[in-house]
């Protein structure tokens, strides 16, 4: 591809994640969190998280020309976001809400148990075709969109909104690649039609980079419920197939018109399904050679683990980095899946990334894979 800026549009927030102490450890949160208890705790992160921050900021610094689309208002959050973002020398094209407040995540993570979130959409429900300059995105060669299951305009109306926006940056020549984000069981999001959604936006998709976990529950509740069923409260993706139960639903995709599927599969790793040559050179010559490809990459053995924040945003950040530079298929997966293992070795999203180079001496170097 000639042009290889990339704009990433969608989720924008502020995460604040206090601090409990080993001392806390639990397996109960209401053991913990009781009425009119004062619990003490340590000092707060405060991160901005969703995928303008943790795919667009990794994109940048894996060295790509960058336009950053989040939705803020003028508050205490959207500073902290509209700070981090300057430090970054990111933070010219954030699009600025009157009247309204900056979406943000409250992480309640004592050690002993899953995190819990509590999240505050804000200015991410009111994102809208209004807010995009066409203009600007039409400097760029590929579009990234994450997360409209957490952006109420987006999948209101039978996700209307996503689709409008995905065709008017189809017409303007670009590559698109849309990521998706977990449904609040028995929310409003969870009564939209979201097979539905995914079958109309598609033709207007190159890249669709979802997680195993969304693509069951979107479409295939049943399924997704067997699954969970199956798990009996342990990592879904740990008991997972990629022949027999992640590839039907990436099947399922090609047959609804996908051009390019890759699905993460959490700790396990990540698979990539494409369509035949003919299909996947309308996305750009230099993707015929990716014909149906069925591939599943297993994932690396990180040096430590710390945080799985962001490593699921990275590590799509690497593999749309690489496809674009016109490295080959497997090359993508590896540097994807080697990414991801990387930034689990911080506590923040980007601090334990690795350059292209260094990822590739470590792959070619004999890194060892892991064995679930």
């Amino acid at each position: 591809m000639k042009n290889k800026k990339i704009v990433v549009a969608g989720h924008l927030c502020v995460d604040i994640t206090p601090k409990f102490f080993e001392s806390q450890r639990t397996d109960s949160v209401s053991a913990l969190l009781k009425p009119g208890k004062l619990l003490n705790v340590g000092n707060a992160t405060n991160s901005v998280g969703g995928v303008v921050a943790n795919t667009g900021l990794a994109l940048k610094k894996f060295g790509s020309e960058v336009i950053l689309l989040g939705k803020i208002a003028d508050d205490a959050f959207g500073s902290i976001i509209e700070r981090t973002f300057q430090e970054q020398t990111a933070a010219q094209h954030l699009i600025h809400a009157e009247n309204e407040s900056t979406s943000y995540t409250m992480v309640i993570a004592p050690p002993g148990i899953d995190r819990i979130f509590l999240h505050h959409p804000g200015t991410n429900d009111t994102f809208c075709y209004e807010d995009l300059d066409f203009d600007l995105i039409a400097q760029a060669g590929h579009f990234h969109f994450g997360y409209p299951p957490l952006m109420r305009s987006m999948y209101v109306d039978g996700g209307s909104e996503l689709i409008r926006i995905f065709k008017k940056v189809k017409e303007l020549g670009l590559t698109t690649s849309l990521d998706m984000a977990a449904v609040e069981d028995g929310s409003e999001v969870a009564a939209c039609d979201w097979a539905k959604l995914i079958r109309d936006v598609l033709p207007y998709v190159d890249f669709f980079v979802p997680s195993i976990e969304e693509l069951g529950y979107m479409m295939d509740r049943p399924l997704y419920n067997e699954w969970n069923r199956r798990a009996n409260g342990a990592d879904i993706t740990l008991m997972l197939d990629a022949r027999e139960d992640v590839k039907p639903l990436a099947d399922r995709l090609i047959e609804w018109g996908a051009k390019c599927v890759l699905i993460k599969c959490g700790a396990s790793g990540m698979y990539l399904r494409t369509a035949c040559s003919e299909v996947m050179s309308q996305i750009d010559p230099q993707f015929g050679d990716w014909d149906n490809l069925d591939i599943f990459e297993k994932s690396y053995v990180p040096d430590l683990i710390l945080s799985g924040t962001g490593a699921g945003d990275t590590s799509i950040a690497a593999f749309l980095k690489a496809a674009i530079d016109g490295y080959p298929a497997s090359r993508c997966l590896q540097l994807a899946t080697g990414t991801g293992a990387s930034c689990i070795t911080a506590y923040d999203t980007l601090s334990g990334l690795l350059s292209f180079e260094e990822l590739i001496r470590k792959i070619d170097g004999g890194w060892e894979k892991n064995s679930f």
